[in-house]
């Protein structure tokens, strides 16, 4: 465990908020998890509490406040929105202990863009985990105002639950790997959606060229077409570049309920 931290709250606990709690209760923390929907929050907790191998306590909550007002971090994992990370930080902030860290997992948004909404601004974190069990790292970039206690704090938590952090020197929007991943999958989005190539052919040529053994598209099944979309439509907003707007096609398949692995059809059919 990490020495200044001992309670985590998780806020969102969709495809990798359930992977940051699993992570955290292979460890001695205590753990909880708030997310809205109830039925399936109270599942993954009941499913959580029988895997867990430690001592550390597993709670789920009814409410954003009940479930930060002891905590020493908080992660914000909710979808890639920013008036609605905005919004949820702003209530965090309100509720949680003075010496509270407030993390979000946002795989796109600079924490700094959450700064105007709480108070504690040097307690402010971005932690954006990948895969934690298939690419187990984590982006960890300060804010304007984070402390240097903060960043070390933040730091050594992530290395306590067995994650890489990979150090963001400068803020920027993508961080480290997530800014690469972003080009690779920007490019097959095009490929795709003007007909050049069908995806198929994407996946198979990055596969024998990597030796992994999923592609983009497969992967991006994996996380979710939504969840896709709304971090792209996040790169365009900030940069105004039409060069940079996801694809119409990718829009559709989201409005027709296509979302991936989740709703058993995305780009492939489940």
């Amino acid at each position: 465990m990490s020495e200044d931290i001992n309670i985590v709250s998780i806020i969102g606990v969709g495809y990798l908020g359930k992977q940051i709690a699993e992570k955290t209760a292979m460890k001695e923390y205590t753990i909880h998890l708030y997310d809205t929907n109830v039925e399936d929050l109270e599942k993954f907790s009941i499913e959580l509490k029988k895997r867990k191998k430690t001592s550390g306590e597993i709670t789920s909550h009814e409410s954003i406040k009940d479930a930060v007002k002891d905590a020493d971090l908080i992660i914000e994992a909710v979808p890639e929105i920013l008036e609605l990370k905005r919004e949820i930080f702003k209530i965090i902030d309100e509720a949680a202990q003075p010496n509270a860290i407030l993390a979000t997992n946002s795989s796109s948004f600079p924490v700094s863009k959450l700064e105007d909404v709480v108070e504690r601004k040097n307690k402010l974190l971005n932690i954006h985990f990948y895969d934690l069990f298939a690419m187990p790292m984590a982006d960890i970039m300060r804010g304007t105002k984070t402390s240097d206690e903060t960043f070390e704090k933040g730091k050594k938590w992530v290395e306590s639950i067995e994650i890489t952090p990979l150090i963001v020197k400068k803020e920027c929007y993508g961080f480290v790997f997530n800014r690469v991943w972003r080009a690779i999958k920007k490019e097959c989005l095009k490929i795709w959606a003007g007909g050049y190539a069908d995806l198929e052919e994407v996946d198979k040529a990055w596969r024998i060229f990597t030796g992994m053994g999923i592609g983009p598209f497969q992967f991006m099944d994996q996380i979710g077409l939504d969840v896709i979309y709304h971090i792209e439509m996040s790169y365009y907003k900030n940069s105004g570049l039409e060069e940079d707007k996801p694809p119409q096609a990718l829009k559709d398949l989201v409005d027709n309920g296509n979302l991936g692995q989740k709703s058993g059809k995305g780009f492939y059919t489940y």
